[in-house]
């Protein structure tokens, strides 16, 4: 009697194996990239940013309205700022700030919504972003 493989056994597995793989690598990746994960698995809100930058501004600006502090990476006072940013394009696919981490997860849609903040200000507007922190919020104003 033959044994039949199911192709979606086939298809599981290799993803399982795809995100173990990247996993890994992100584990044992650059300098920079350790900085990444420990800075993001070491605070509840992680914000990678650029003190100049508006729409990191507009991040910042939606935490201090929830009375939330983020821990704030400004990305061009540090000598590594430009390695951090590149394995912030390894790690999450792109290299745009403002990158905003709750719990340890990545804050933004796969549709690319994080770049140029939209992501954020919208869930802070509809309170999906206070329900995400486990914080009361009130009627939002337009930030």
């Amino acid at each position: 009697m033959a044994t039949r493989i199911r192709l979606p056994s086939i298809l599981a597995t290799a993803a399982t194996l795809a995100v173990l793989a990247a996993s890994l690598s992100w584990a044992s990746g650059s300098p920079e990239a350790t900085f990444v994960k420990k800075t993001i698995s070491s605070h509840k809100i992680v914000i990678f940013s650029k003190s100049y930058c508006p729409y990191c501004k507009k991040a910042k600006g939606v935490f201090k309205e929830l009375n939330q502090t983020p821990h704030v990476v400004e990305l061009d006072q540090r000598k590594d700022g430009q390695n951090i940013q590149d394995a912030m394009s390894e790690i999450v696919g792109r290299r745009t700030v403002p990158q905003v981490f709750i719990d340890g997860k990545h804050i933004g849609g796969s549709d690319g919504k994080s770049l140029f903040i939209s992501y954020t200000v919208e869930a802070y507007e509809s309170g999906e972003l206070a329900k995400l922190l486990g914080v009361a919020s009130e009627q939002k104003d337009d930030l």
